[in-house]
């Protein structure tokens, strides 16, 4: 598949939730921007960082949906919601499908092994469900700040 750019449409998926219920992007098409959120693990320190950071935020996404993507499993996304309060969805994405979809699902390195694994990276989808800005190799520390900073021009 072709490298995702700012300008494209974003790819449509079907996906489960935390709770096991379907959730489809473009149903959010016409009512809701969307941030679509991809990170590696739940319960490490810098996807607990990542995912608490969009938790405290969280009133200052007006007219924004925010979805959280990695592979594990639905009962994983649930206790990790449980534990951090998190109010927004998580997708568990176990069969890899959206992360393959989105491009996210790629070769990393780590104390010299090699593995395949989810790269943190953020996309701002509008209404239109056009992808408006491309977060790529996420650094957490300010990336709260950079997604809102973002949003005001969409």
């Amino acid at each position: 598949m072709a490298e995702l750019k700012e300008g494209n449409k974003a790819p449509d998926f079907t996906a489960v939730d935390q709770d096991g219920s379907k959730v489809k992007l473009s149903s959010f098409k016409g009512e809701k921007n969307v941030v679509l959120y991809f990170y590696p693990k739940d319960m490490t320190p810098g996807c607990t960082t990542q995912a608490c950071d969009f938790r405290d935020q969280y009133k200052k996404f007006k007219n924004t949906v925010i979805i959280g993507v990695s592979i594990d499993s639905m009962e994983r996304h649930k206790k990790f919601i449980e534990k951090y309060n998190l109010p927004f969805t998580l997708i568990a994405d176990t069969d890899k499908k959206v992360v393959q979809k989105y491009g996210v699902w790629q070769e990393k390195k780590l104390y010299g092994k090699t593995f395949m694994g989810i790269v943190r990276t953020t996309f701002i989808i509008d209404k239109n469900g056009t992808i408006q800005k491309i977060f790529p190799k996420v650094k957490v520390k300010t990336h709260i700040e950079d997604v809102l900073a973002a949003l005001k021009d969409v």
